[in-house]
């Protein structure tokens, strides 16, 4: 079934970041279901190629900035719709207090506009996590602050997390890097420290799709969006039996791994926040949902991924 613009009795979903990975996969998913949907997919740049490719899917593609200096076109964007799909990036603008406000921002929108549910992309509070240990991990504690106000929305609210993007590997500093004839994975964790693997593009918007096809909309649900759970040596095993490369696993220290960033001359916060993500992680974890039954045999494998992947700017 394709997404039906025409088709006004499916219900229209609003999904903002429509042209990037999670927004992106979120509308895949529903243009791939056997049910019809109408869709609404907001962008900052309605001129660019991949908005352009979601017109050809049927999408309604609205250009908007959620920013809190432009609410009344926000509070616009979402009028007509029965569903709206969020999200924030807090790697943008660097900025907690940003990303909080502009959540809020999008939640009061949905709010005005009478949606019947508002699926969040959330993520756990380290603060929480820890009790207090590891208070900096901005970019997650920024969207727990998100969550706990559309908990409050009076709103159906619902919090899809996304797990650890395998992409991440494609990129300094989760990117193994060429010692003499092998690779090395070098990260301040346990090897067995447990990974949520997900592949974002493919994956992540199932999840918001089954949400929006059960039977009732699961106020108060929360979700984490992964395909497997893996330790750092068998995600590394099973990348390197898959490539036939030698890579192998190392972990650092948190004062070695503090350096790598330092010598990418990163703000001092986003510094702290990077280390203290991955200490909170390796210390406490990060605790999954199960992957619903309905989903389990759809989802991308760490196998799949590793050899759907083009590896060759990193593993040569």
């Amino acid at each position: 079934m394709t997404i039906t613009p025409e088709n006004h009795s499916a219900p229209l979903v609003a999904v903002v970041g429509a042209t990037g990975k999670q927004g992106g996969s979120v509308i895949q998913a529903l243009a791939a279901s056997h049910k019809s949907y109408r869709v609404r997919g907001f962008t900052r740049d309605a001129t660019k190629s991949a908005a352009q490719e979601l017109r050809k899917l049927g999408v309604e593609v609205v250009q908007v900035a959620f920013v809190v200096d432009n609410q009344a076109q926000v509070d616009e964007a979402f009028s007509g719709a029965d569903f709206a799909f969020l999200v924030t990036d807090f790697w943008e603008h660097l900025s907690l207090a940003r990303e909080v406000a502009e959540g809020k921002l999008m939640i009061d929108a949905a709010k005005a506009a009478r949606v019947s549910g508002i699926i969040w992309s959330g993520l756990p509070s380290f603060t929480k996590l820890s009790t207090g240990k590891y208070t900096n991990v901005y970019h997650f504690d920024g969207k727990a602050l998100v969550t706990e106000y559309g908990r409050q929305s009076g709103i159906p609210f619902v919090d899809v997390q996304a797990g650890f993007y395998g992409t991440n590997f494609l990129a300094s500093p989760h990117a193994p890097v060429k010692r003499a004839s092998e690779y090395v994975l070098a990260l301040p964790m346990k090897a067995s420290t447990v990974v949520p693997f997900l592949d974002v593009d493919r994956d992540y918007g199932l999840f918001v799709r089954y949400v929006l096809e059960l039977e009732t909309f699961p106020d108060g649900a929360e979700f984490v969006a992964y395909s497997e759970k893996l330790t750092m040596q068998e995600l590394v095993d099973r990348w390197a039996h898959a490539t036939s490369k030698d890579i192998r696993y190392v972990q650092l220290s948190m004062e070695e791994f503090k350096q790598r960033f330092e010598d990418a001359n990163l703000p001092p916060h986003i510094l702290l926040d990077m280390v203290e993500a991955l200490s909170g992680w390796d210390e406490f974890g990060w605790s999954t949902t199960d992957i619903p039954p309905d989903l389990a045999g759809c989802l991308t494998s760490w196998d799949a991924f590793v050899k759907s992947t083009d590896w060759s700017q990193i593993l040569g």
